[in-house]
């Protein structure tokens, strides 16, 4: 199947959906759902098993004058992603069919499938002026999910708008110095050409560009806040925007540059140091809350953080432990976050001080739940732990100084070992004990199935690893060449990454006993500068420098409009005089009826300078016009112009 054609199918169905949510309401959410899954069975029609890392190319002119063509391709790492966006996508838009209300839905299913079709071609991109168009449809689409959720949200969804698209002007400022440097937009050719090791200045340059974008979007210290504050959008967005789709954009922009930055130092310095900052920063805020999807929201930055790291290693053993944690990332932060909904949905309250006993009344939510947070605390045999133990051995292989593989595994294990405190909080709250007065009622196995199948996909992915390792090694192999192959097991012997494992159990199980004493220790503000504090300081100060600078020229007065630019033109001029030798005066000059005119034109700018009326001033730039006309056809020869 045409990826062209795939593509186009996605873009034509966030209309059809917007129909559909209008006619059909909530349930429009199943054929949406199945057209996203038909599209990705024509995503592996188009793969068709191949081993070839070059993949499938095809291009249409789009701007053939610039050399830039609208060109798609799909090697293993692109297939990888658009499987994630368009799967994960169909299982929450089933999910959504039952958790919307009745009634008109149109402007959700649209915007859900147009970020499902921005995603795609972003993933699909192989020109960079085209990743750049993509990675901002997703940024409107986020920005227009989130400010749909009602007044409350607008704050939040602009604070988001103004991070991610802060770093979209990082990534088009890197994407124009690849173009000037290699003199191709093609991101294939881009990735493999001379100038990453001829030109280190140029490599480090464009490495803190894409860094600082991936960051944005991955909700990276300092740029996390947005995450947690997009929390007013409705679960389902929730679920897609945090599990397949936003933050994953950051993740892949890195994964698809490490090919040509894996060596740079500066990347790697950057990755690693903030990736496990972040990571430990975000598990301790997880532990700090108690409302649900807060808590989902901190840990889905921590676990971004762990990946950003891990990527930053730079091994091709690195890039396999990353694909594999995304892929179970996906998996249980999307049956988390629609699990969290199921007990919203039906309970009434995502606070865990206010939940207890669910697991009588709600049985099978609280199955599904428990392994999700099984694997997010890295447990066996969940797949999460496959994927922890994939990154802790590419951590403990780093090829870096003894003393900075030991620092970098330490803290990746502290941030770990929170990451169990608050994946056993979750479960340990809310299910045990008795149910409340009015206990809630378990969901309608429609409701529950989307759910299900991601949790015990998980499940099954840890027993069987072996099944992933085909489409996981494939995209792996696109980054880091044929060298990197996933061996996913539970097993893998004595190794540094089984201790790392055993430290990581005691630890966080030792949290988890001391759980109450945490909540003291950790209820209390961390630290005086909170990350949406600091975003709402920029976007206030931006305002008000841009209302200050719109006061220099807010008048109808013409001489404070007319006054800059000559002033402008006139130290231009002294410049350039100055400093340039300036070519001899073409044509005669001798004629006094051009230096009349001249004069004429002199007298008439400086009187518009002065003149406050608007009807003297039409006057006046008439009179001036008069003399350029008069001068330039007095005759046959060159003259002023």
């Amino acid at each position: 199947m045409s990826l062209l054609l795939i593509l186009v199918l996605t873009n034509l169905l966030a209309p059809l959906a917007g129909l559909l949510g209008r006619r059909a309401g909530r349930d429009a959410g199943w054929p949406i759902a199945a057209v996203l899954l038909a599209l990705a069975a024509g995503l592996v029609s188009a793969w068709n098993g191949r081993t070839d890392p070059a993949g499938v190319s095809e291009a249409v002119p789009w701007m053939p004058t610039l050399g830039i063509s609208f060109h798609l391709r799909l090697d293993g790492l692109g297939l990888f992603f658009g499987l994630l966006v368009l799967v994960i996508g169909a299982v929450v838009i089933a999910y959504s069919a039952r958790y919307l209300g009745r009634g008109r839905h149109a402007a959700f299913y649209s915007l859900m499938t147009f970020f499902a079709a921005a995603m795609l071609g972003l993933v699909l991109a192989d020109d960079v002026v085209l990743l750049f168009v993509m990675w901002e449809f997703t940024t409107l689409c986020s920005f227009l999910l989130i400010a749909r959720s009602g007044p409350h949200a607008r704050d939040p969804a602009i604070r988001t708008f103004l991070v991610t698209f802060a770093g979209g002007l990082c990534l088009l400022a890197a994407a124009v110095a690849m173009w000037v440097a290699t003199g191709t937009t093609r991101l294939s050719e881009i990735l493999v050409d001379d100038v990453w090791s001829t030109s280190p200045g140029l490599a480090a340059f464009v490495a803190v560009l894409i860094a600082l974008a991936a960051f944005t979007k991955s909700a990276q210290f300092p740029f996390h806040a947005w995450l947690p504050d997009a929390m007013v959008a409705i679960t389902p967005v929730s679920a897609y925007l945090h599990a397949a789709a936003m933050v994953k954009a950051g993740i892949y922009l890195m994964l698809r540059f490490s090919t040509a930055l894996s060596e740079v130092p500066v990347w790697n310095v950057l990755l690693v140091s903030v990736g496990l900052f972040t990571a430990l920063m975000g598990a301790v805020f997880a532990l700090q809350r108690h409302d649900l999807k807060e808590l989902l929201a901190y840990s889905t930055v921590s676990q971004l953080g762990f990946l950003t790291a891990t990527i930053g290693i730079g091994t091709s053993y690195a890039v396999v432990g990353a694909v594999v944690h995304v892929a179970a990332h996906a998996l249980f932060k999307s049956a988390l976050f629609m699990s969290l909904g199921v007990i919203d949905h039906q309970a009434g309250s995502r606070d865990i001080r206010r939940l207890s006993g669910l697991a009588r009344t709600m049985p099978v939510t609280a199955v599904v739940m428990t392994l999700a947070a099984v694997s997010m605390a890295g447990l066996p045999p969940l797949f999460g732990f496959v994927s922890k133990e994939a990154m802790f051995k590419a951590m403990a292989e780093n090829p870096g100084p003894p003393a900075a593989v030991w620092l970098v595994g330490a803290v990746a294990v502290l941030a770990a070992s929170f990451t169990f405190a608050y994946s056993a909080r979750m479960v340990v709250t809310i299910f045990p004990g008795r149910p409340a007065e009015d206990p809630p009622k378990e969901a309608s196995a429609a409701f529950l199935a989307p759910v299900a199948l991601v949790s015990v996909a998980g499940l099954a992915l840890g027993l069987a690893g072996v099944l992933a390792e085909p489409l996981l090694g494939a995209a792996s192999a696109a980054v880091a060449g044929p060298d990197a192959e996933p061996h996913l097991g539970l097993w893998h012997g004595f190794a540094p990454e089984l201790y790392m494992s055993l430290a990581v159990f005691a630890l966080g199980g030792a949290l988890v006993l001391a759980r109450r004493r945490m909540d003291l220790l950790l209820d209390r503000e961390l630290s005086p500068v909170t990350g949406v504090g600091a975003v709402e300081a920029f976007r206030n100060g931006s305002v008000a420098l841009g209302e200050r600078v719109g006061d220099l020229t807010r008048t109808d007065a013409p001489y404070r409009h007319l006054v800059p630019p000559v002033v402008v033109l006139v130290l231009l001029t002294v410049v350039g005089v100055a400093t340039v030798d300036v070519p001899p005066l073409h044509g005669d000059v001798t004629e006094p009826l051009d230096w009349i005119l001249l004069g004429v034109v002199l007298v008439g700018v400086l009187l518009a300078l002065g003149v406050r009326s608007r009807i003297a001033l039409v006057t006046i730039i008439g009179v001036v016009a008069s003399p350029w006309r008069c001068g330039s056809s007095s005759s046959a020869r060159p003259t002023w112009r």
